[in-house]
Parts: structure tokens; C-alpha cells; sequence
């Protein structure tokens, strides 16, 4: 006699327990113009693929890790 295997979960699109929906992470490009939450204005001066991006603010140069929740292009 064989165990029973669980059938697969069928989640609906109104459910409130459907696991989370994949959000695309938004590529950048040298020399985009940006903005930050925090840090206000800059400019992309470096970019590591599906890593990181580094910023100029024009005062201090930061490296924003994926994903960029504050981070957006103008």
C-alpha cells in the first residue's frame, strides 16, 4: 500500500493566501538619471548586473543593492 501523495496547492487569483507575485526589478543604465527616497537626486555611475547599481547624489556616491524598492528612474 502507498502513501498518499498531497495534491498540488491550487491557489486563486482573489485568495489571500496565493504566494506573492514576482515583481521584475527595474534595470538601470550608466548615466540614468534617478531618484532615491532618501538621498534625493542622482546619477548611475556603475552598474553590477542583477546586483547592484552605484549612485552619485552629487555629494556622496552610494551603492543601492536589488531590489531598488526606493529607487526609481526619471
Amino acid at each position: 500500500m502507498e502513501p498518499r501523495r498531497p495534491k498540488a496547492q491550487r491557489y486563486l487569483p482573489s485568495s489571500p493566501f496565493r504566494p506573492p507575485a514576482e515583481v521584475p526589478v527595474e534595470s538601470f543604465l550608466v548615466s540614468d538619471r534617478v531618484t532615491h527616497d532618501t538621498f534625493g537626486l542622482g546619477r548611475v555611475i556603475a552598474v553590477e548586473e542583477s546586483v547592484a547599481v552605484v549612485v552619485d547624489f552629487g555629494t556622496r556616491q552610494e551603492r543601492i543593492p536589488t531590489p531598488y524598492h526606493k529607487l526609481s528612474k526619471l
